[in-house]
């Protein structure tokens, strides 16, 4: 009887010591990513154009550290593709296609253990990524599944300002005035997301300029 009660006491607390660790591992990425969070935002929205492409760089690494960190964790796996296309969008030219084809691979495990892509944002990005990129130079860049992409964010989040600022900018490249103007009117009377003012405020003064070009 007292072999049996040690065991079973030896057993919870095992259980417990796990339960812990697991818990520090989450309070550990969650502090290290919302920190990224913001540096990040004040980068795409503050930051003078000359410097962002090397803080973005930083970031990158930062962020694909902790990834590998926490290659199980959707919502750091949608950072990491967040920042990376950023960093692509900012670096620009055929140097960037590398980090590009990274941001795409993330994001799509990432919708793999989160089909919610954690609240559209890594739909929203698949979407600027395969709208962007040329296709042919590393086999994506693809206005079907772009548009498919920019759906799958509308259904999860349909009055987000960034899917439709962005599917607005889509629509308007492939020639749809009427809908492009539609979205950008949606950006444009959008709900910001917490932790995201910055840059989906930023967003909307874009939906606005973009209305008036259409």
């Amino acid at each position: 009887m007292a072999h049996s009660n040690l065991m079973r006491y030896f057993a919870m607390t095992a259980l417990s010591s796990s339960l812990a660790l697991a818990s520090f591992n989450a309070v550990a990425y969650e502090s290290e990513l919302f920190s990224l969070k913001n540096r990040w935002e004040y980068t795409v929205t503050e930051m003078p154009e000359s410097e962002r492409e090397a803080a973005l760089s930083g970031l990158a690494e930062e962020v694909t550290q902790l990834a590998e960190q926490h290659s199980d964790e959707a919502e750091v796996l949608v950072w990491k593709g967040v920042v990376l296309a950023a960093y692509a969008r900012e670096r620009g030219g055929l140097g960037a296609l590398g980090v590009a084809k990274d941001a795409r691979d993330t994001l799509e495990r990432a919708v793999e253990i989160d089909p919610q892509g954690n609240n559209g944002s890594a739909y929203v990005t698949l979407g600027a990524l395969y709208d962007r990129v040329p296709g042919g130079l590393i086999g994506f860049g693809d206005s079907d599944t772009a548009d498919e992409m920019f759906q799958r964010a509308l259904q999860i989040r349909p009055d987000g300002i960034d899917v439709n600022y962005y599917y607005a900018t889509f629509l308007q490249e492939e020639g749809n005035i009427q809908a492009a103007r539609e979205h950008a009117q949606r950006a444009v009377d959008g709900t910001a997301r917490e932790g995201r003012q910055q840059s989906d405020e930023a967003l909307r003064r874009d939906a606005e300029a973009l209305l008036g070009e259409l």
